[in-house]
């Protein structure tokens, strides 16, 4: 089982902040896959991994795709290839885009950012000022020049855009802000999981939609061995305690595909048409699907549409 990929060059390499570039990619075959607010894509490396990043351009651009890229200093060999290997004119296979952080109609929106997790917002912040609605950006980084797009953004939306540089200002008092929230406000939260955590305590739960980089530490009781049966092949894989579903149907022949393994891309979503799930992704996969990479059977038998 395959998803639909699609063929570009990097167009354009910027650097954007202190470690963090931004990429253009340009499709070689057409226009790109359309796309909203809040969608990703997986980047195919030549060094043979794939990461997602969020799009961080303007969707009515269906030439191109652009995406930024921090360079983490504990690099896995993702952000590390890019910002030391990755030139101009290089072709990259892409995913289309998926989108599990999309932007609800509402009347007001407040828009928390941490670092690199403007990337997301800054799609969501121009399309609300497009439609009209009211909208406020609080941008958190360590450093004005740490904090990619912070100037185009002051530039553009400068009477609804606030940028807090902590090492000069410390940091924002999202208490103060949930209390003047009005009660028609959405929030989206995109940052890393201090910001998330902060941002959880004082917002109202159903107001609140947030992305993260990383699962939630959250503890699961012991694995247990499940069946899992294909439907189109009528093929039974047995699934050990100690592998996941994923690796199971992979080693079987089954590959899917495969970004984070930690449940928080939904690049391996699997549609279920028997059996329980036990669900541990942190993205809430839709009725009827999964996530294999972290989620099992909580049935000893599963049936998967395969």
């Amino acid at each position: 089982m395959t998803s639909p990929t699609q063929a570009t060059v990097v167009d354009r390499i910027d650097r954007v902040a202190q470690d963090v570039v931004s990429l253009t990619l340009r499709g070689t075959e057409g226009p790109l896959a359309p796309w909203e607010p809040g969608a990703h894509i997986d980047l195919r490396l030549p060094n043979w991994l794939t990461r997602q990043y969020s799009l961080c351009g303007d969707p009515a651009e269906r030439e191109t795709y652009r995406v930024a890229v921090r360079h983490d200093r504990l690099s896995r060999g993702g952000s590390e290839y890019i910002h030391r290997f990755l030139r101009r004119g290089r072709p990259l296979t892409l995913s289309t885009p998926r989108n599990h952080f999309p932007l609800l109609p509402a009347p007001r929106y407040l828009f928390l950012a941490g670092g690199i997790g403007i990337t997301p917002v800054v799609p969501m912040l121009r399309a609300a000022a497009r439609a009209g609605v009211p909208a406020e950006l609080v941008y958190v980084g360590p450093s004005l020049d740490a904090m990619p797009f912070a100037a185009e953004l002051l530039a553009e939306h400068r009477d609804s855009v606030r940028v807090v540089a902590t090492r000069s200002e410390g940091r924002p008092d999202l208490g103060a802000l949930a209390a003047d929230l009005d009660e028609d406000t959405l929030v989206y939260c995109c940052g890393p999981a201090p910001l998330l955590a902060a941002a959880q305590e004082v917002f109202p739960a159903e107001r609140l939609h947030a992305e993260r980089f990383r699962p939630t530490p959250r503890t699961f009781g012991p694995g247990t061995a499940f069946e899992a049966v294909c439907r189109r092949s009528g093929r039974t894989v047995p699934v050990p305690a100690d592998e996941s579903l994923l690796d199971a149907l992979t080693h079987a022949g089954y590959p899917l595909p495969a970004g984070c393994r930690e449940g928080v891309c939904g690049s391996c979503e699997l549609a279920v048409v028997e059996g329980e799930i036990d669900h541990r992704d942190d993205i809430g996969a839709p009725t009827g699907r999964m996530y294999p990479c972290v989620s099992r059977a909580r049935s000893p038998r599963i049936v998967v549409d395969l």
